[in-house]
């Protein structure tokens, strides 16, 4: 009987896997749209499917890891024959989510990022640290497969890192939150400021990415103003939305980027993207664990009060 019952989540199973797969594979497709090459290796200032994959794994534990092996090896067959050094980047690219899911596991991460403590941990034990895995494991099997020579290793190692490590830091928390979207209230004033939010954000980002000018610092008070006002679910399309718009302007060599060496605009954009992503993730933790706190406050009150109440009614009269 237990056996049967295995057989029938089997089929469940390997659909699971198989949508992680193709889901890896489409953020990777949509990735390598923005690629550059750098001492000649392909890399990508941002990597969707690292924060598909961690956010998989979020959601439904160890057991989709095949997809992200699967769906490694489907985005790098596209890219070039496969070899051995395509089995050393699906080891490191299946290794690193993984080892960043434990991590987080470890340090009790609640995938609301409600609290500081999950936006700092999101930020260095989901992308900062685990991402050194799969960017020092696939540029040395490069190196050691001839692909690429040893003195080019620092370069690739560190775009390699930038984009998987903003994979997560954009890509992760924008799928975590659409999880629980809501509509904003009707009849009220939120409705309007999304609204003028979304407006503004279109208006401002072209011209801060595509100004000959350098006005990128004017994304912040956009991304402020979302993470204030709507926290997580405002913050993460935000900082998606700047990303993708600089990553745009930087491949096109326009805007504040225009004239300036490859080297250069790798450093400007992913300090832009770094920026902007750890504004929007620490921020909108912060003041939605003040707003818990302020509820719970007003809970304890409220639950007081009705004490008060009740003691103040069952006392004697003098």
């Amino acid at each position: 009987m237990v056996r049967t019952e295995e057989w029938r989540r089997l089929p469940a199973a390997v659909l699971l896997i198989l949508a992680v797969a193709l889901a890896y594979y489409a953020g990777g497709r949509i990735g390598l749209h923005q690629s550059v090459v750098v001492n000649g290796a392909e890399v990508t200032p941002l990597w969707p499917p690292t924060g598909i994959a961690l956010a998989a794994l979020l959601w439904l534990g160890l057991r989709t890891w095949p997809g992200i092996a699967l769906g490694t090896y489907l985005a790098i067959e596209r890219i070039n024959d496969f070899s051995l050094s395509g089995l050393g980047i699906v080891v490191g690219n299946t290794l690193a989510p993984v080892c960043a899911y434990l991590m987080l596991r470890k340090a009790g991460f609640r995938s609301e990022v409600d609290r500081l403590r999950d936006a700092l941990a999101l930020v260095f034990l989901g992308g900062l640290l685990p991402m050194l895995i799969s960017a020092t494991i696939g540029t040395w099997t490069l190196v050691l497969s001839g692909d690429l020579p040893s003195a080019r290793f620092w370069p690739v190692w560190s775009a390699w890192w930038a984009g998987d490590a903003m994979g997560v830091l954009v890509v992760t928390p924008l799928l975590l939150v659409l999880r629980r979207v809501r509509r904003p209230g009707e009849g009220g004033y939120r409705v309007p400021e999304v609204t003028a939010l979304v407006l503004t954000s279109v208006v401002v980002t072209v011209v801060a990415t595509r100004s000959s000018l350098s006005l990128l610092f004017l994304v912040f008070p956009l991304i402020i103003w979302a993470a204030v006002r709507f926290q997580l679910a405002g913050s993460a399309p935000c900082i998606l939305f700047v990303s993708v718009l600089a990553i745009s302007a930087a491949s096109d060599r326009t805007g504040p980027f225009d004239g300036q060496t490859l080297l250069a605009t790798m450093i400007n954009l992913q300090a832009l993207n770094g920026a902007a992503a750890l504004t929007g993730l620490l921020l909108s933790a912060m003041v939605t664990e003040q707003n818990n706190v302020r509820l719970k406050i007003e809970q304890v009150c409220e639950d007081l009060a009705e004490l008060v109440e009740h003691l103040a009614r069952g006392r004697p009269e003098s």
